[in-house]
């Protein structure tokens, strides 16, 4: 279990918004959509792509992409072990802040490390939905889209995810897309059936 730690000094302060109310004038629940996978599996690609069809339907959505992420918030942060734990950490409460606003967060990141996604369904429960998307590593090295597989197999990136550090797959996901088979069109429509059949958005 991720430990939680509180800064010294401090009174949590009640709203005066509740999330159901939040939810009411959304016209949809919170929800967390985390996407996991290989560099180059297809998750930010299809995270924005269901982002593009809720916004259709009206709803209040936001994604949280790794690399964009890494640009502020976890701006300070590596790639060691400790470095992917506190990055993973830090994006589970902010998701919990998003979700806690009535909005369908969708998260694109590697998150290697079971334990760390464990973590994360710990603190959102119900309201934390796993999408693994699997694709062959074979296939992400030939896409390559960012030139980084290139980079890991000549020595130039180190303790990259699937070449030179581990990538622990799902174990029980809420859905397995396999990107080297599903069109985005095909992965979105299989990510907006969880959020229909768990009462999320609209049937």
């Amino acid at each position: 279990m991720m430990k939680r730690t509180q800064s010294p000094n401090v009174v949590w302060h009640e709203v005066l918004v509740s999330r159901d109310e939040r939810e009411t004038l959304n016209g949809h629940k919170g929800a967390a959509v985390w996407f996991t996978g290989l560099s180059g599996s297809g998750k930010s690609t299809i995270a924005h792509a269901v982002e593009r069809e809720l916004y259709v339907l009206g709803c209040r959505t936001y994604v949280l992409d790794g690399d964009n992420v890494r640009h502020g918030l976890c701006g300070d942060l590596g790639f060691s072990v400790a470095d992917r734990h506190e990055n993973i950490r830090r994006i589970g409460e902010m998701t919990k802040l998003f979700v806690d606003a009535g909005m369908i967060v969708l998260t694109a990141f590697i998150s290697p490390l079971r334990s760390d996604r464990r973590n994360v369904r710990a603190l959102l429960g119900d309201d934390f939905f796993e999408v693994y998307c699997a694709c062959p590593i074979e296939e992400c090295e030939r896409r390559d889209v960012k030139g980084l597989y290139r980079r890991a197999r000549a020595g130039e990136i180190k303790e990259f995810t699937g070449i030179s550090s581990p990538y622990e797959s799902p174990e029980n996901p809420d859905r397995v897309i396999d990107t080297s088979v599903f069109t985005v069109e095909q992965s979105v429509d299989a990510v907006l059936g969880i959020l229909r059949e768990r009462g999320i958005i609209p049937v």
